[in-house]
């Protein structure tokens, strides 16, 4: 068997049903297959429907245990790294629904153990108040209160003391007023101090006066085509 990527297409559900029918090529069950390569087999039902999407280790396990190598085994890990780093813009992500991407990253976030968000514009749903979910919902098109629904479902992770979460904020993610000031601001002084440390921490590395216009200067340069030393 060979394996165009052309006609399989770059995605999640390609990979999905690829892997299932190379086990049923193989004659194995689900059973077996997770007896093989030491996944459970949950997981490979959900890998295999799409549900979940396997890591590249989870990929490559369950290729060996297929038996599957050369050319083959190359094709199908590139199309692993694919389905990994696949990206939809946000009119994709809105046709198929806001509340299919809330089980999605629900999903996501029950799966790994390391979690790091970079919020440059505002708050994870994460860590949203249900007024703030609904203000950030307010040109999204669907069912609000189902979505609000979800996101505050997703919050339930945060009490997994199997995992571990790492946050940053911007500045304009913690100050972008969408609600009304009594519920934007943190009124747990150890929430304040560990905001004001995270600010601090960049303030240290920031550049002021001269040397921030020095810098934004060469950057200038740059793009006019006269790069010049730091």
């Amino acid at each position: 068997m060979r394996l165009d990527p052309d006609q399989l297409g770059r995605s999640k559900s390609d990979l999905a049903e690829t892997l299932r029918r190379l086990r049923l090529e193989a004659g194995l069950t689900g059973d077996r297959l997770s007896a093989r390569c030491g996944i459970s087999q949950s997981k490979i039902s959900k890998i295999e429907t799409g549900r979940v999407t396997p890591t590249l280790v989870d990929v490559e396990l369950i290729l060996r245990a297929l038996g599957v190598s050369g050319s083959l085994l190359q094709e199908i890990s590139a199309l692993a790294r694919i389905a990994n780093t696949e990206w939809q813009d946000k009119r994709a992500s809105w046709r198929r629904g806001v509340g299919k991407r809330q089980a999605e990253l629900l999903s996501l976030e029950t799966d790994a153990t390391e979690l790091r968000y970079f919020l440059p514009a505002m708050i994870t749903g994460l860590l949203a108040t249900p007024e703030y979910i609904r203000a950030s919902l307010s040109h999204s098109p669907g069912d609000k209160t189902a979505v609000t629904g979800r996101k505050l479902e997703r919050q339930a992770v945060l009490y997994d003391e199997s995992k571990s979460f790492t946050f940053l904020l911007t500045e304009q993610a913690v100050n972008w007023a969408l609600i009304p000031p009594p519920a934007m601001v943190f009124r747990d002084s150890r929430d304040v101090l560990h905001y004001r440390e995270i600010f601090a921490m960049f303030e240290d590395r920031a550049l002021f006066g001269d040397d921030a216009r020095a810098r934004l200067r060469d950057w200038a340069g740059r793009y006019r085509g006269t790069p010049r030393d730091l």
